[in-house]
């Protein structure tokens, strides 16, 4: 209003301010400082020390980059649930498909995430305080994940973008590379660039603290010791579609199977097993019928 003081302005009944000063009859002192401080405050906007999962957003708003995609983390994650049930018998585990590993603050704060599209922890629990993941917070958590892959749509070029982080004012806009970043920073033991365009594959290991590229073994296939898999490619058909995919094999070069390939195998077997029941049986019917035309009853007690 005009003319008003300052006293006008930020003066507020003293019961109302008690509380926040300690007295029953602030002095108008403290009555301004307390409203200032609590405005600036508010309008700084402080956020909560080191946010946990639920407080961090759990998507950048961008889209799956291609249909390929989402099968891949499927095929992958299905194919290798035995063999983390046998590593994990707890089931401290963790898989992540496109989520976000936050590895620093910033404002917005997904600028401070990557997401590969797929990870795996080790002993880590599945959920937090009984509630699914919404993303993996390395302040909150402390373990890296093992393996890392991208599936390329392009070239790969930001898959394997080695950009630092930028710490001069002029270059605060420059975001880090994501292959600098999992290298770095998380420091991921094991790194996977699958170029689908071209059915690529690169596979990084973290050796002194620097990504060195492996060479496939004689199968082809690049083993992942700790996880006691290999990992390759593979022509086949999934999910109504035939081309290279992203799988594992075991260390002696079998294919780990999906579920639905391990039921398919599974009901091959039993009819296997009933079709050679039924030629026992009728083998054994026609030697009963030769030997009753000799004048043998096959059923007869000796």
């Amino acid at each position: 209003m005009a003319g008003a003081t300052l006293r006008d302005r930020w003066w507020a009944p003293p019961t109302l301010l008690a509380s926040m000063v300690g007295t029953a009859h602030p002095t108008n002192f403290e009555v301004i400082f307390s409203r200032s401080m609590t405005e600036t405050l508010a309008q700084i906007g402080l956020p909560p020390q080191f946010p946990d999962h639920t407080q961090l957003p759990e998507e950048d708003g961008t889209f799956v980059k291609n249909f390929q995609e989402h099968p891949q983390s499927l095929i992958l994650t299905d194919s290798i649930g035995p063999v983390l049930e046998r590593l994990h018998p707890d089931g401290q585990y963790a898989i992540g498909q496109d989520c976000g590993i936050y590895w620093r603050e910033t404002d917005p704060p997904e600028k401070g995430a990557e997401a590969p599209d797929w990870f795996y922890v080790p002993n880590v629990p599945p959920k937090l305080n009984g509630e699914i993941r919404r993303s993996y917070v390395l302040w909150r958590e402390y373990q890296a994940p093992l393996i890392a892959l991208e599936f390329a749509s392009g070239n790969g070029k930001e898959e394997r973008d080695t950009t630092p982080l930028a710490f001069a004012a002029e270059e605060a806009k420059q975001k880090p590379g994501k292959f600098w970043v999992y290298e770095r920073i998380i420091r991921i033991p094991y790194y996977g660039i699958f170029q689908i365009s071209n059915s690529q594959l690169e596979v990084y290991h973290l050796v002194d603290f620097v990504y060195h590229k492996l060479e496939p073994n004689s199968r082809g296939h690049y083993p992942i010791e700790l996880l006691e898999v290999e990992l390759g490619l593979w022509q086949g058909s999934y999910q109504n579609q035939t081309q290279s995919w992203l799988r594992w094999w075991d260390l002696q070069g079998n294919l780990l199977l999906t579920g639905s390939e391990r039921a398919e195998l599974e009901k091959q077997r039993t009819a296997r097993a009933e079709a050679r029941a039924q030629e026992a049986e009728a083998k054994a019917a026609r030697l009963a019928e030769k030997l009753r035309a000799l004048g043998v009853d096959p059923d007869a007690e000796e």
